[in-house]
């Protein structure tokens, strides 16, 4: 489904129950602590190898945190600079407008069918969905978003879509499913991964050659020289960029970066920690169109959807931030164990509790927000220092004042709240409350300890014993044995 705001948000079961599920499957967590923690090793390898990262991490941040303080500037110099070098600049103001936007351009060009470039902003409006309402056929070309779409399935992360995929599973959807879409699977096709690879090549390599629309995202915009930059690892993205004859690029506003020195920076931060590689095997800009060089026609549309919405918060706005390279997802407790379908949302991990809940309204995301352990690992890996740690603090409070708006009674969260602080602010009732608490955790325990809880502090003593409270407290024995009697 899309909500309010235009993000493709599914959202339902809500995190918990989503979580528990991705818990029960064994091979999901077996594919999930495999990848990430081959990912994790490569990128702390190549990161310790600079002795300036923590000076780029500062550098990068300053420069993300600038560019969003006057975005409105950057963003008209933007358009400017594209339309004087060749290109169009169409502006959305949410995922139905984008849609709009693009599916009418092409039309124009009279084609049905489109190969795409990986791209998060195109999977947060849906739009191979709504191209496909309009008669038209988009054709994933990264291999890990080729699977999904051959698998009918949700990306599960956001550099590694089909991370929760075994070889094994792999190989069965090529086999079933490659016939549909154009060039069958080979014969014979085995799960080696040269295999995979070169299936997928195979099948791609027709809709490179005849495709005359493209359909890409952006990793960066140059405001000053209206330079667009790409970077991937497989060349899919080169084919698509340079071969068709009309190119449609959908960008969200924060993408742009203020001078072409400052792609210095980022393109040190983001391939290693993403890919966990030096730089990226692909690096791909073009600035507006060159008669007889690449595609004839270039189109920019630069997505909204929530963006200026979440710009008004001073503490969550640094979210905006984000250059996708998914290092907060690599080194999460949280999604190594539950994955990425279970945040609901095309952001899944860290991230995506935090960028989620402020594009959709923190009332349909309420979940999120909790789903971290606040370990803050995701802090320390993060290329722009974006404290996601601290953003989430400040979203769970938006989610408690959001529900105690919209209630005319207290939940018991609240109810619970208001016992502990009338508990607390007497020391006599601090007292009596320990004193039954002593007596009432002899009476459930067993063998030194508690194993179940009554009442709602059940889903507590579901996964772990409780400790016996003490016979006595320590106020008590600090009364008994240090006050003169």
């Amino acid at each position: 489904m899309t909500d309010h705001h235009g993000l493709v948000w599914l959202g339902t079961p809500a995190f918990p129950a989503a979580a528990r599920a991705a818990l029960a499957d064994p091979v999901l967590r077996g594919n999930l602590r495999k990848a990430t923690g081959t990912i994790r090793d490569k990128r702390l390898a190549v990161t310790g190898e600079l002795d300036d990262w923590e000076q780029l991490r500062a550098a990068g941040a300053a420069l993300k945190r600038r560019t969003l303080r006057h975005l409105d500037h950057y963003l008209e110099q933007l358009e400017r600079s594209v339309t004087a070098a060749g290109g169009t600049v169409h502006w959305a103001a949410d995922a139905a407008e984008a849609n709009r936007i693009v599916t009418d351009l092409v039309r124009a060009t009279g084609e049905r069918e489109v190969v795409k470039v990986k791209s998060m902003a195109t999977q947060e409006i849906g739009l191979n969905e709504a191209l496909a309402e309009a008669g038209i056929r988009a054709y994933e070309t990264d291999l890990a978003e080729l699977i999904v779409q051959l698998g009918d399935d949700r990306p599960s992360h956001i550099l590694v879509p089909a991370i929760h995929r075994g070889r094994a599973e792999i190989r069965e959807i090529f086999v079933r499913e490659m016939a549909r879409w154009g060039r069958p699977a080979p014969d014979g096709l085995t799960d080696d991964p040269r295999a995979l690879a070169e299936a997928a090549r195979l099948h791609l390599r027709e809709k490179f050659l005849t495709a005359k629309v493209a359909v890409s995202g952006a990793n960066f915009a140059i405001a000053a020289t209206g330079t667009v930059a790409v970077v991937e690892s497989e060349g899919n993205g080169r084919m698509c960029l340079t071969l068709p004859q009309t190119l449609i690029t959908v960008m969200g506003i924060e993408k742009v970066l203020p001078d072409f020195a400052d792609l210095e920076v980022f393109l040190q931060l983001l391939p290693r920690s993403s890919t966990g590689e030096r730089m990226n095997p692909y690096t791909s800009m073009w600035t507006g169109t060159t008669p007889g060089d690449g595609p004839g026609a270039f189109h920019l549309v630069l997505l909204d959807n929530g963006r200026t919405a979440t710009l008004r918060d001073t503490v969550g706005r640094q979210a905006l931030a984000c250059i996708r390279c998914s290092a907060c997802l690599n080194v999460c407790p949280v999604y190594e164990r539950t994955g990425g379908h279970a945040y609901g949302s095309v952001y899944p991990g860290p991230i995506g509790a935090v960028l989620t809940p402020q594009l959709v309204g923190v009332e349909h995301a309420a979940s999120l927000p909790f789903a971290s352990t606040l370990c803050g690992a995701c802090y320390d890996a993060c290329p722009v220092r974006i404290d996601i740690p601290e953003v989430l603090v400040h979203l769970r409070a938006r989610v408690v004042e959001a529900r105690r708006r919209g209630r005319r009674t207290p939940g018991a969260e609240a109810l619970a709240m208001k016992a502990a602080a009338l508990v607390l602010a007497s020391p006599q009732r601090l007292a009596a409350a320990q004193r039954a608490a002593a007596l009432g955790g002899r009476a459930l325990a067993r063998r030194g300890r508690i194993g179940r809880l009554p009442g709602p502090l059940r889903a507590w003593s579901d996964h772990r014993d409780s400790p016996v409270p003490p016979a006595e407290s320590f106020r008590a024995w600090w009364r008994r044995t240090r006050e003169p009697s």
